[in-house]
């Protein structure tokens, strides 16, 4: 299955919004509808072309359910089956432009474009494979900005292949954290729910395989962008047909978030980035700790198993010689009992960046690592770290090539020989 992966690596062009210009308007009544809030916003009195949509008054499909779909047909006087055509286009057959929809009337496709909609789905900037079969994609967005999303494929102990996608909420990230390289790459601006969606179905392209589990730990910081992470959770869950104990939210912690995601009762794992088991060294490798000091994230993180009955999961960077000795061990494990819950820690040994100060620690400093915390009754896993030769290091690859917007269209498209595709 690697080895095929690798083959269906491509690279893609920008698609057309519109097929070509359109000469007229298409007036659409206001949509007042409980079953679809955002639907319900979209009034026009004379649409744009789809080719020149903002970002604040796009239309998109995807990330729309099936009743939404059904409305949206309705109100252009279609019958409500044609939005079940819409959902298996968008979701299953993953159709990417309107007038591909060749299941639809042509007069409909033609409604649907000259009244601003898209389905919403962008193309593929750069595509990296690495040696294990990992790849990452740099998906460019409408406005030229860059996101990461990685496939990692593992076949597990029945022969099946587990295809995980770690997907991004935000165009880099506001928290900086002193390890990461999304931090280093600065912050442009939270997704909307279907450019989260749209990494996932990317990813199933790429490898033509379902993609079975969703952790959102690429770029940028979930909590900051809850609403945009709800609406793609519920999404993810309904339309792609992703179990909801198939999805990780990932968080390194930002004040009174944590008990508001509680409150949704998800069945998704909450994972906690810690890091260090003192507040004085979290604070020295996440900044954003000084305004909610590690008391109080455990806190909430006690009150969130309590209210979902869901065991949260800590992520542990070790960084060498940082946060990685036994004693550092130790006093993680008391701080876990002191707390109680039910507790998991997921040790991430520190995958190289450019430029950064830390290094990865020894593969035996590890293994001690994770035997202290076992010892004293904490269960524990050590991540495997993928990706190694494809700058799979969450805003490694985007970081090379941009920190600012792409500014002209000749970047659409890179050549072959700019792909580096290590099999």
């Amino acid at each position: 299955m690697i080895a095929t992966s690798m083959a269906l690596i491509q690279l893609a062009g920008s698609l057309p919004l519109a097929r070509a210009a359109r000469t007229r308007t298409l007036a659409v009544n206001t949509i007042v509808s409980t079953q679809s809030p955002r639907h319900a916003k979209l009034s026009t009195v004379a649409t744009p072309s789809p080719s020149r949509v903002s970002l604040a008054d796009s239309r998109v499909l995807l990330g729309l359910s099936e009743p939404e779909l059904q409305q949206v047909a309705l109100d252009f006087g279609q019958q409500s089956y044609r939005g079940k055509q819409l959902h298996h286009l968008i979701y299953q057959r993953k159709v990417k432009d309107i007038q591909d929809f060749s299941q639809l009337p042509q007069a409909f496709r033609n409604e649907l474009q000259a009244a601003g909609w898209r389905v919403g789905r962008s193309p593929v900037y750069r595509s990296v494979a690495a040696a294990d079969g990992t790849v990452k994609l740099l998906i460019k967005l409408e406005d030229n900005r860059l996101i990461e999303t990685v496939g990692i494929p593992v076949p597990d102990d029945k022969g099946l292949l587990r295809l995980t996608a770690c997907i991004s909420s935000q165009v880099g990230c506001p928290l900086r954290c002193s390890f990461c390289a999304t931090g280093k790459g600065g912050f442009s601006r939270n997704l909307r729910a279907h450019e989260i969606v749209e990494q996932v179905l990317a990813i199933e392209e790429i490898f033509k395989h379902r993609v079975t589990n969703v952790v959102f730990m690429g770029m940028g910081e979930p909590m900051l962008n809850m609403k945009a992470v709800l609406e793609a959770h519920r999404c993810l869950n309904k339309d792609v047909q992703i179990g909801q104990r198939m999805i990780t939210i990932s968080t390194v912690g930002v004040p009174n978030t944590i008990k508001k995601l509680a409150s949704h009762k998800l069945q998704s794992t909450l994972a906690v980035s810690l890091h260090a088991p003192n507040q004085k060294l979290r604070e020295t490798i996440v900044p954003s700790a000084k305004s909610y000091p590690l008391e109080a994230i455990m806190k909430d993180c006690r009150d969130y198993f309590l209210v979902t009955s869901r065991r949260v999961s800590f992520e542990y960077a070790l960084l060498a010689g940082v946060n990685d000795a036994v004693d550092h061990a130790k006093e993680l494990a008391e701080l876990l009992h002191e707390w109680e819950g039910g507790y998991h820690v997921n040790l991430i040994p520190f995958n190289p960046i450019e430029g950064s100060e830390y290094q990865r620690p020894y593969k035996k400093a590890v293994t001690a690592f994770a035997a202290a915390l076992e010892s004293r009754k904490i269960t524990v896993s050590t991540r495997q770290t993928r990706g190694l030769d494809a700058n799979a290091a969450c805003g490694q690859l985007r970081n090379k090539f941009q920190k600012s917007p792409l500014l002209t269209d000749s970047d659409d498209v890179p050549s072959e020989s700019d792909v580096a595709v290590a099999c």
